[in-house]
């Protein structure tokens, strides 16, 4: 751009697509350049879900077409990766710096850092990593709830003038645990978004590259004004009936009352800050119940946060961990190439095939549960979540999965593994009266696969779950079965049905 002087460009990656936020949040057009980059790399690096694929790539241009239409001047590029895309516009443009916010994965700061890229703080959260590595460092252990009202009280959030919750407790978690309701109720339905050029061009391009699931239909939100939308349709209609049901898993039903607005949280589009105010104001207006207002204000501020706090704190150790050396690759029932008869999992993948979402219960007790009692690779796991839902990311999936639902970090995150037998999933769904297998039995050929893998699971486990107080009552109860021996020979017929795709 000879006889152009150089100016500075500020540089938005694809999970910060918000005009207020960030690097961007202070500039106005003609102070700097933005950069955009879709990376060749990336886009090929994993087997993604179609509409998790295209709500990012869709997102993304539809950001860089509303900073231009602001008068940006905008190069949004393909690019074989993202120092390529870098390094092409800096050579095309004669940049003097680079600016860029925090990326939230931990490789995407290094890479940064090794462009020279000059970095300022993520705000996309309530608590930034050095504010949590800071609440961390003078703890002998690490615990959510505690975090989750350290939040509440420095955030002001449904906290009394005294500094006490309001109604007098912080948890109501013991009236958000109901089974499914059986009196045929509908649930919040949410809108659908019309796709435009964008969307189409996207959805085009996408099908050039080995994706799976169904396509997009305008049910995640692509920009801004849609986001909103849908958190505006969710405090209005589906925060009052979240609570007590929000552990239930309902075959016909792929979200009931959740709000499915993770994905844009993690994009940039919404702040967990405007979420949970528009929250706590809907309590103040009576319009929501305090056990749902509560429930959804922890995920949010609580459980959300303090996953990315230890992600970073843990961070890069924590993602090859893998304490009990499990090794199953990933069931081919979850990755589409094979059906199953289990109605509890064939309903849960078919939630994710359809709508690249499964909710925190399925995704915990039924897919997570599966893949610790089996054995499944965590790596392999987490790669797998981290392509397949729509609000997957790094961040997100290593401590879900390695830490809450495959237990591979030997109880950083969780105290206990989170493994079940068929009676949970009996309890909170409705697939066990519609499945060929019985929970209540553990040998046999109708014997349920979770109900057969738990005790196996335990087995298997017994010297590294031994010191774990948590875990005696469990351990002491597979010791006294008197079938062990032929529950653990069910479970290799079960194991191996698994990795053939013919459970």
């Amino acid at each position: 751009m000879t006889g152009e002087t150089p100016r500075e460009t500020v540089w938005i990656l694809g999970d910060q697509l918000r005009r207020d936020r960030g690097a961007l949040a202070e500039r106005s057009p003609g102070e700097c350049r933005v950069l955009m980059v879709i990376s060749d790399h990336k886009l090929a690096s994993k087997r993604w879900h179609r509409q998790r694929l295209h709500l990012v790539v869709s997102a993304i241009e539809h950001f860089a077409a509303e900073l231009r239409d602001e008068g940006f001047e905008v190069d949004l590029r393909h690019a074989p990766s993202l120092p390529a895309g870098l390094r092409d516009h800096c050579d095309e443009f004669d940049v003097d710096r680079v600016i860029a916010m925090e990326p939230m994965s931990f490789d995407g700061l290094a890479m940064l850092q090794r462009a020279g890229v000059e970095t300022i703080a993520n705000d996309q959260f309530l608590c930034h990593y050095r504010d949590f590595a800071d609440w961390a460092a003078d703890r002998a252990s690490l615990k959510m709830e505690d975090f989750y009202r350290w939040q509440r009280r420095r955030l002001d959030i449904m906290i009394e003038p005294d500094g006490s919750p309001v109604n007098g407790q912080w948890n109501f978690d013991h009236d958000n645990r109901e089974p499914p309701p059986k009196d045929g109720r509908s649930w919040p339905t949410i809108s659908t978004f019309a796709s435009d050029e964008i969307d189409e061009s996207v959805a085009a391009r996408i099908e050039e590259l080995d994706v799976w699931g169904a396509p997009a239909d305008g049910r995640w939100p692509v920009t801004r004004t849609q986001a909103l939308q849908r958190l505006d349709e969710f405090i209005e209609n589906g925060l009052d009936p979240f609570g007590a049901h929000e552990d239930a898993m309902i075959t016909d039903e792929w979200k009931l009352a959740h709000s499915v607005l993770a994905s844009s949280m993690n994009l940039g589009l919404l702040h967990p800050g405007e979420i949970a105010e528009a929250a706590e104001v809907a309590f103040d207006r009576g319009d929501a119940r305090i056990n749902s207002v509560e429930g959804f204000i922890r995920q949010v501020i609580g459980w959300r946060e303090y996953v990315w706090g230890v992600y970073w704190l843990w961070m890069p150790d924590y993602r090859s961990q893998n304490q009990l050396n499990a090794n199953r690759p990933v069931p081919p029932a979850f990755t589409g190439a094979a059906s199953t008869h289990m109605r509890c999992v064939s309903t849960a993948i078919s939630h994710v095939e359809q709508h690249g979402y499964a909710h925190h219960i399925e995704r915990l007790m039924v897919l997570g549960n599966l893949a610790l009692t089996a054995g499944v690779d965590p790596q392999a796991m987490t790669e797998w979540m981290w392509a397949s839902f729509v609000d997957g990311a790094e961040w997100v999936m290593l401590p879900n999965v390695i830490g809450m639902a495959l237990h591979a970090d030997g109880g950083q995150m969780a105290t206990k593994p989170y493994a079940s037998g068929g009676a949970y999933i009996n309890k909170m769904s409705d697939s066990c009266k519609q499945c060929r297998y019985n929970p209540r039995h553990r040998t046999g050929d109708t014997a349920c696969p979770f109900t057969t893998l738990y005790w196996d699971f335990l087995a298997r486990n017994e010297q590294a779950l031994t010191g774990n107080h948590r875990m005696a009552r469990q351990l002491a109860g597979m010791r006294r079965l008197s079938d062990l021996e032929d529950v653990r020979e069910r479970a290799v017929e079960v194991l191996a049905a698994l990795d053939q795709g013919v459970l």
